[in-house]
């Protein structure tokens, strides 16, 4: 993308269309101009551009109805979205609709600029790295994106249209959905797939140390430093970071990730020369993070830099047609590690899974598969393979006799229990086999009085 290339400004007032427009002309860009949604979409039809600057409330044709236009018709071209009510909602909903980049009024000259280089640096990113090879991408190519669901096909779908691109992409869903896999099928189908992709769980880190393990430090810089540490920022320079459970980051380190995602540079702590890192950012959460916003937990403007294409990943039990390929998945897989041969679970096993929550989703699931072939003495896993994970059509466990069937809480309680006692009281073992973290475990057993 050159200096020659064309932007389309749609804004019903004409001191924004005018700015706009001698800024961008100033850049050496040719600017076009509509003053509604009808007309604009009109002009993109009969001369498409290489980036929209699109208002979000517009006389007729809104804002979102163009957006949405725009996108089915050219998936591949940046939108920018520009306003003066910017509110967590419209901001998520642009977002989520394809949007690139959303700049609240008003914004100086410097800020139009930035943004609008941004989206066409993108985009010829996007065109240089769409090789045959990836133009044709099948689903099959995405080997760790195990599943036929529809609500699958949609996460696929967008991951296979993102993945080229360098757009920063923000994945959601409980725990054990496969964020982390997600992520690195993003990166691995990305241009940057042969330079590092560098994981951050911010979960993990201590808040004290938090900032050196991002931007680094020198040496001397505080007590213990005693030799210059390059950040995580650093190391993936090049690459990709994915900032997994970024929920967990407090305020003031929100501030300074802020600043390295909107001007892709750090400082090391104890230093003041910034580093230009060139990366591409994947972050993950749990969380909801529009309430998190609403609660002052969560920056507002770092949550709309790191949303700018949001994926969610459903959780196992609404999509429970995938749990048959998934277990093959991992029938494969764990078979071939521990240099065992079996054959399809029985009818009466994968009924039993197929019919289990799975509160722990993807990762408890295949906790319970290589369990199963670990302890199964035969050839095939049969139902009693998996009640020592909890899974049985036993009236001990799922129900009582005749049709009184237990709650869905009974059942957890009594599987958590089971599990803690074959752990001999073991929480982090424990949490390891439910697929979920120790934070949570610890809140159920204090929940259903297990202590």
């Amino acid at each position: 993308m050159t200096n020659k290339a064309t932007i389309l400004i749609i804004d019903d007032e004409e001191g924004i269309r005018d700015s706009c427009s001698q800024v961008l002309t100033r850049e050496g860009y040719h600017a076009n101009i509509a003053d509604n949604g009808k007309a604009g979409w009109e002009h993109f039809k009969k001369s498409p551009p290489d980036i929209v600057l699109l208002d979000l409330k517009l006389p007729g044709l809104d804002g979102i109805q163009v957006l949405n236009k725009i996108k089915k018709r050219s998936f591949d071209t940046p939108v920018i979205i520009i306003t003066g009510f910017a509110t967590i909602g419209s901001a998520v909903n642009t977002m989520k609709q394809g949007a690139f980049d959303y700049l609240a009024k008003p914004f100086s000259p410097q800020e139009l600029r930035v943004a609008v280089k941004k989206a066409l640096d993108s985009r010829k990113t996007q065109e240089q790295s769409l090789t045959p090879s990836l133009k044709t991408a099948r689903a099959d190519d995405f080997a760790m994106v195990v599943g036929k669901s529809r609500s699958m096909a949609k996460v696929l779908d967008i991951v296979k249209r993102v993945s080229p691109t360098e757009s920063t992409v923000l994945i959601t869903g409980e725990s054990g959905t496969g964020k982390e896999l997600l992520a690195t099928e993003i990166h691995n189908h990305s241009p940057r797939k042969n330079a590092p992709l560098v994981v951050v769980d911010c979960g993990a880190l201590v808040e004290t140390l938090f900032e050196s393990e991002l931007f680094g430090h020198v040496k001397g810089s505080f007590t213990g430093a005693n030799m210059t540490k390059h950040g995580r920022f650093e190391v993936a320079d090049g690459g990709t970071i994915f900032l997994d459970e970024i929920s967990n980051i407090s305020l003031n380190i929100q501030a300074k990730l802020l600043r390295a995602i909107q001007e892709r540079e750090v400082t090391r702590i104890g230093n003041t020369k910034p580093i230009s890192v060139d990366i591409r950012i994947l972050a993950a959460t749990h969380e909801n993070l529009p309430d998190c916003v609403r609660k002052g937990k969560f920056r507002e403007d770092l949550f709309y830099r790191l949303s700018v294409v949001p994926i969610h990943i459903p959780p196992l039990r609404e999509r429970k047609e995938d749990i048959p390929l998934l277990i093959n998945h991992f029938l494969l897989k764990h078979s071939k590690k521990l240099g065992k041969n079996f054959n399809k679970p029985s009818e009466k096993a994968i009924k039993a899974m197929l019919e289990y929550e799975w509160p722990g989703n993807i990762r408890e699931l295949e906790n319970t598969v290589e369990r199963a072939i670990v302890l199964c003495q035969k050839d095939r896993i049969e139902l009693e393979d998996l009640f020592y994970h909890g899974i049985s059509s036993s009236p001990s466990f799922l129900q009582t006799a005749g049709k009184n069937h237990k709650s869905l809480k009974e059942i957890e309680k009594e599987y958590i229990k089971i599990v803690l006692q074959s752990q001999y009281g073991n929480r982090t073992k424990t949490a390891k086999i439910l697929g979920i973290d120790r934070k949570t475990l610890l809140a159920k057993i204090k929940k259903y009085n297990l202590s």
